[in-house]
Parts: C-alpha cells; sequence; structure tokens
C-alpha cells in the first residue's frame, strides 16, 4: 500500500479530519494485554492514588497510538509514516464511571518537506488539557 494523498494537492495548513476516541477501563485492559504492561497505574484505582495520581491513567503509548491514527487515516496507509515523536505532557485520567475519558485528536500539515513528505503536527487533548506535547509525523505522500 502506498499513501492515497498526493504531495501536490496538499498545502502547509491543511486540516485532517479529527478524531475523538473514547478511553474506558476496559481499553486500558485490552491493552495491557497486548502490550505486557501491567502496571497498576492503569488499572488499580487505591494504587494510582496512593502514588500520587488522580485516578488510573491510560498508558501513554496507547494514547499515542490513538493520536497517530488521525494521521495514518487521512494517509490512506500507516507504512507512509515515516518518522513519529511526541512528549508526554498530563495524564490521560480514566474514572471508572462507565463513560471513562475522551481524546480529542486534531492535526495540520505544518510543513512540506523534500522527497514527498510533509511534517504534521498533532494536537491531543483530554478534559480541556493537551496531554501530548511536540506531536510531530513525517509522512511520504503518494
Amino acid at each position: 500500500m502506498t499513501a492515497k494523498i498526493a504531495y501536490d494537492e496538499v498545502e502547509v495548513g491543511t486540516e485532517l479530519p479529527a478524531q475523538t476516541f473514547p478511553v474506558t477501563r476496559a481499553t486500558l485492559v485490552r491493552y495491557a494485554g497486548a502490550s505486557g504492561d501491567f502496571n497498576p497505574i492503569h488499572w488499580n484505582e487505591k494504587f494510582a492514588v496512593e502514588v500520587g495520581l488522580p485516578d488510573v491513567i491510560a498508558h501513554g503509548m496507547f494514547t499515542m497510538a490513538e493520536a497517530i491514527r488521525v494521521v495514518t487515516d487521512w494517509a490512506g496507509d500507516p507504512a507512509a509514516v515515516v518518522e513519529y515523536g511526541v512528549r508526554f505532557t498530563k495524564p490521560v485520567v480514566v474514572p471508572d464511571d462507565g463513560e471513562g475519558a475522551l481524546v480529542e485528536v486534531s492535526a495540520k500539515v505544518a510543513a512540506k518537506l523534500d522527497d514527498g513528505q510533509v511534517r504534521v503536527d498533532l494536537t491531543a487533548m483530554c478534559a480541556g488539557q493537551k496531554v501530548l506535547g511536540m506531536s510531530r509525523a513525517v509522512v511520504r505522500l503518494a
């Protein structure tokens, strides 16, 4: 597969379709099983509070993976992402209330690079707080 978006059709400032990702305690249990990360801050409220967190928090790598979906869905091919990095700025707190949390992700083309590549800057928010900082991807377009 290759990216479905053509480099020549993209301009700096192009906004990617925003997405919202629900995160529940069940989501965290499934991710823990898939990743092997069973740190109790991701499933045990008592433990999370004892170590100074407000509640159970989502895995940072899970949050990072959900955010990049905005880019891979837009590009049409996950392999089009050639570079991706973030800073974890705030935790995604996931209450045990049947609703959990929502991670809202928006993105835009910040720069056109050489070799048919663009830099996409992402913004990931939860409960009004930015949860990922310096979130950037380099994507090779068609």
